[in-house]
């Protein structure tokens, strides 16, 4: 017999959750107008108009496709679900790209945590979880990188 994990947890009374104001939703329809609309304004809220207004520039015939599947599936189909908060979702967003190595993407979401209600300590314990389960340099290089962002964000220089 396998034990089934519940599909909703309770949100911990020790955190808030930045997305309370939000509307509880599941996995939206796919290729439906409400989608896209929902799907960008996720993206905006996330990595911030000023990044989204520069991709969206940037986007040529040649990568459309590419930018409208992201677009789509990661911040319609999976970042705009209520299942779990923004911030859980960036912590766990950090974990995975840190342990793959994505650095670009990475320091691209360390800075979207000022929007999703991650902290630096949330960062810091994330990268923790990725020494022990993605490797010590996996980890060691996000850090570099954390430290980096966080520094530029502070106004302080890299320590």
């Amino acid at each position: 017999m396998t034990a089934q994990l519940p599909r909703k947890r309770n949100p911990s009374p020790t955190h808030s959750n930045p997305d309370d104001d939000l509307p509880e939703q599941d996995a939206p329809d796919q290729d439906s107008p409400d989608t896209d609309h929902r799907a960008m304004a996720t993206r905006r809220r996330v990595l911030g108009s000023t990044h989204v207004n520069r991709a969206v520039a940037a986007t040529t015939d040649f990568d459309r496709a590419f930018q409208e599947l992201v677009t789509a599936s990661a911040w319609g189909r999976v970042w705009s679900r209520g299942t779990i908060s923004f911030r859980e979702r960036s912590m766990i967003t950090i974990a995975l790209l840190a342990a793959l190595g994505h650095s670009e993407e990475l320091a691209m979401h360390i800075g979207a945590t000022r929007n999703t209600g991650a902290s630096a300590d949330d960062i810091a314990e994330v990268l923790l979880h990725v020494a022990i389960y993605a490797g010590a340099p996996a980890a060691n290089h996000a850090i570099s990188i954390a430290k980096e962002i966080l520094a530029e964000e502070d106004g302080t220089p890299n320590a």
